[in-house]
């Protein structure tokens, strides 16, 4: 488990503590549990820009000579 500081507002704080009092559970436990509720069931999603710019050319592997010699890449 990895060890992480949050930030909350005071309401907040004061309703995760009432929380984590009546399930006589340790605050972060029930910061956790919410988090897994939140992320439950969501894929996980790329960052944004990600795979924006497509060529349209789903054969990019295959062409890789064949586009470096038409860029003239390497040509003295």
């Amino acid at each position: 488990m990895k060890r992480t500081t949050v930030y909350l507002d005071p309401e907040i704080e004061v309703l995760l503590k009432l929380e984590a009092l009546r399930r006589k559970q340790p605050m972060a436990e029930v910061i956790r549990e919410a988090l897994r509720t939140h992320f439950a069931g969501r894929p996980p999603q790329s960052p944004p820009g990600m795979a924006e710019f497509e060529s349209g050319h789903g054969d990019k592997d295959d062409r890789a000579e064949q586009v470096l010699e038409e860029l003239s890449f390497g040509a003295d």
